[in-house]
């Protein structure tokens, strides 16, 4: 009997984290779509509580505090950024269509609003750009990783030989990003969708310009 009851009291407990994960889930799920629009200042427990008809209690016991919350917002979308743009290109050998393909990902997750917003990245760091703590460090952290990754993705593709070696990642890097922010920004602001065409066009000319006749000839394949 004992077992039983031990059992019966595990389920309910698994029913109540659950109900807490799907609670979670849906909260961030507006979180993420507020703050690309409104930024991270605009989140608040009461807020999300009335607009998901949910408790403020409950709320407050799954997050704890507005910090936390927009904390939690940040992971949330970094989540949601790699499952868009950089878990698709897993299987991808190292090489410049690697490195194209990651941009086209980019420009695609930004340009069909998988975020109201645009790019929430974009959207948050001019907020908090020039502030201090936590939620400045998370978005500043994001910042750097998908940085790095493209760098790390250029490195690679030269040592596969597709780019030369006098390649710079880091250079080429922050010039093909600049490109991708450009069009989500324009993109935002005026509804322009041809800035998406456009920075794709301009990211593949730099490839271009910096690959060897094997880089090139991925890129066509690609």
């Amino acid at each position: 009997m004992s077992g039983s009851i031990g059992s019966g009291t595990g389920t309910r407990t698994d029913g109540r984290v659950e109900r807490g994960n799907q609670t979670r889930r849906l909260v961030l799920g507006r979180t993420m779509d507020i703050a690309s629009v409104e930024g991270l200042d605009g989140l608040s427990l009461g807020r999300i509580a009335t607009e998901l008809h949910l408790s403020k209690s409950g709320v407050f016991a799954l997050f704890g505090s507005k910090e936390e919350l927009q904390l939690a917002t940040i992971r949330a979308a970094v989540a949601v950024f790699a499952d868009r743009v950089v878990t698709p290109l897993k299987d991808v050998p190292p090489g410049a269509g690697r490195v194209n393909g990651l941009c086209r990902n980019w420009l695609t997750y930004s340009s069909e609003r998988v975020f109201a917003g645009g790019c929430f990245f974009y959207a948050v760091s001019a907020e908090f750009d020039a502030r201090t703590g936590p939620v400045h460090d998370a978005v500043a952290q994001a910042h750097h990783d998908w940085n790095a990754y493209v760098e790390g993705a250029l490195s690679e593709a030269r040592a596969v030989g597709d780019f030369g070696p006098g390649l710079d990642p880091e250079q080429l890097a922050f010039e093909v990003i600049a490109l991708m922010e450009a069009a989500n920004a324009r993109s935002v602001l005026s509804g322009d969708t041809r800035a998406y065409e456009r920075a794709e066009r301009g990211i593949e000319a730099r490839l271009r310009a910096e690959a060897t006749d094997r880089g090139r000839a991925a890129l066509d394949a690609g």
